[in-house]
């Protein structure tokens, strides 16, 4: 009888952070499938170096290369041969890993693969991990919810209004993948800095990993893509 395929989540980018369990999985797997992109020196993936930190074997890792485009057929075209050299692989009685980063099944875009072993009838099993702004928290020394507040998490596309009627509850606010709503964030710091506190972040869980609350630094900022910001009100 088959393993199941595994969906490992690696967690936001500490090798540390990873779980015992998936860490476990990794090192049993024959064949280990990670996102990547292809920048100018070659082959670019921090899922692939979290891998490597842990001493994974990189003969068994595979990367599949995303593309930079934001067209949303050319990444499902990338899922769909993923899927195929997955099957195929499983078939043939391999133990099969799919990495992703953070939690697989937080904002992550590898559950459509997920989904589509479901419907074939190939068992899947995924295991849980850190999200970003749960190490953010950690990183920050921040008690991110308590008692009977709530909390809404967000991807980065909220427009200014969005933003300013979460604030204006005194909802705490989670907004991942900062760079396509930049201009909406800086609008509500101007507005709100002295009713909330702006926890921005960079790269957590890395060698790059940055936080502050300093406003008129967060206002100067582009926005790299793995940035996140937690909104509190004072």
């Amino acid at each position: 009888m088959n393993h199941p395929i595994h969906f490992v989540s690696l967690g936001p980018g500490d090798p540390e952070l990873i779980t015992l369990k998936g860490l476990k999985t990794l090192q049993k797997a024959d064949i280990i499938y990670c996102p990547a992109t292809r920048g100018k020196h070659g082959i670019i993936s921090r899922a692939m170096d979290i891998m490597k930190a842990l001493d994974i074997n990189e003969s068994s890792i595979h990367p599949f290369i995303l593309p930079m485009s934001k067209e949303r057929m050319d990444a499902l075209n990338v899922y769909n041969e993923l899927f195929l050299n997955a099957q195929a692989e499983y078939l043939r009685e391999k133990q099969i890993v799919i990495v992703a980063e953070g939690d697989a099944g937080f904002y992550s875009s590898i559950q459509y693969v997920y989904d589509k072993f479901k419907e074939t009838g190939i068992p899947v099993d995924r295991i849980a991990g850190i999200p970003a702004f749960i190490a953010a928290g950690a990183l920050a020394g921040i008690h991110i919810v308590k008692q009977e507040e709530q909390t809404n998490v967000i991807p980065g596309t909220a427009s200014f209004d969005e933003l300013s009627a979460k604030i204006e509850n005194g909802m705490i606010i989670v907004i991942m993948k900062l760079p396509s709503c930049q201009t909406a964030i800086h609008a509500c710091i101007q507005q709100y800095a002295d009713k909330a506190i702006f926890h921005y972040f960079e790269n957590v869980g890395t060698k790059k990993e940055y936080y502050t609350t300093d406003t008129d630094i967060i206002h100067s900022k582009i926005f790299p893509y793995f940035s996140l910001l937690i909104i509190q009100p004072r």
